[in-house]
């Protein structure tokens, strides 16, 4: 469906029935991405898949401040408000993890669970902030200036996607066709408003989350592992899974066990 959050034409898609669930996908992707784990997820959930602000088929306006990280929360919301779902559970991933960290921060009595795969709280330290901020403005100019699919081309080759080169060529077919329908503009613009440098450090509020929250990197993503190691030291309420075999994006790279996870920690009340 499409709906108007906050003047900007959002893309949502819905499948199932039960406790509501929302859905947030990473950078580059969309809400298709989620669309292996309906037939499972569906059976115990009311999904709610959003297209984020300047990916997919939701607007990509022109103005970076419309995609600072509390914005596109916010969005969220209204989102829950519109659909009149009071209280959800979220799942996001990287970049959509790191929306739902903050979505959680601002409106912590509006999740029941939350669900993080491979995903940050953000930077700790204003140098280490203002470094990444200038890393994905150079990120972004790139896109602007060679477009989406020679992005997408220097994207799918960085070492955090090393291990998709292992999965079978139909299924990163898949993934490849679907970043490149994204438009450029979108994405240059989550660099700059919704990047890891931009948004606030959630660190210090992860220690008022009183929901469980589950956490699941890939033991081949060093990187993000030692993050939820220190993510689940904060967290009142943490599971922490690692999941062998596996990189940044486990839902790709093993959905048949992800989908299991996240199916057992969302039925187990």
């Amino acid at each position: 469906m499409k709906t108007i959050i906050n003047e900007i034409q959002y893309h949502v898609e819905q499948y199932g029935s039960g406790y509501p669930l929302v859905l947030l996908h990473g950078f580059t992707g969309a809400a298709s991405t989620w669309k292996p784990f309906c037939p499972m997820w569906g059976e115990h959930s009311s999904l709610v898949m959003v297209d984020l602000i300047g990916h997919g088929m939701t607007e990509s306006p022109g103005d970076m401040e419309r995609y600072d990280i509390k914005k596109a929360a916010n969005d969220l919301k209204v989102l829950l408000d519109q659909l009149g779902i009071e209280k959800a559970d979220l799942l996001g991933y990287s970049m959509g993890g790191r929306t739902a960290i903050t979505f959680a921060s601002l409106y912590p009595e509006r999740v029941r669970k939350l669900v993080l795969e491979s995903t940050t709280p953000g930077l700790k330290t204003p140098e280490e902030r203002e470094a990444r901020i200038q890393q994905d403005l150079k990120l972004a100019a790139r896109i602007e200036s060679e477009g989406v699919e020679k992005f997408i081309d220097f994207w799918e080759s960085i070492p955090l996607f090393r291990s998709q080169l292992n999965l079978p060529e139909e299924v990163r077919e898949q993934i490849r066709s679907q970043r490149l329908r994204n438009n450029p503009v979108g994405l240059a613009n989550s660099l700059r408003g919704m990047g890891t440098g931009a948004q606030p450090s959630w660190w210090d509020q992860l220690e008022e989350f009183d929901f469980e929250t589950l956490l699941v990197t890939g033991k081949l993503d060093e990187k993000f592992c030692r993050i939820a190691d220190a993510m689940a030291m904060k967290l009142p309420n943490p599971t922490n899974l690692t999941i062998n075999g596996c990189g940044h994006a486990i839902h790709v790279e093993d959905r048949e066990k992800f989908g299991t996870i996240v199916s057992e920690f969302l039925s187990n009340t």
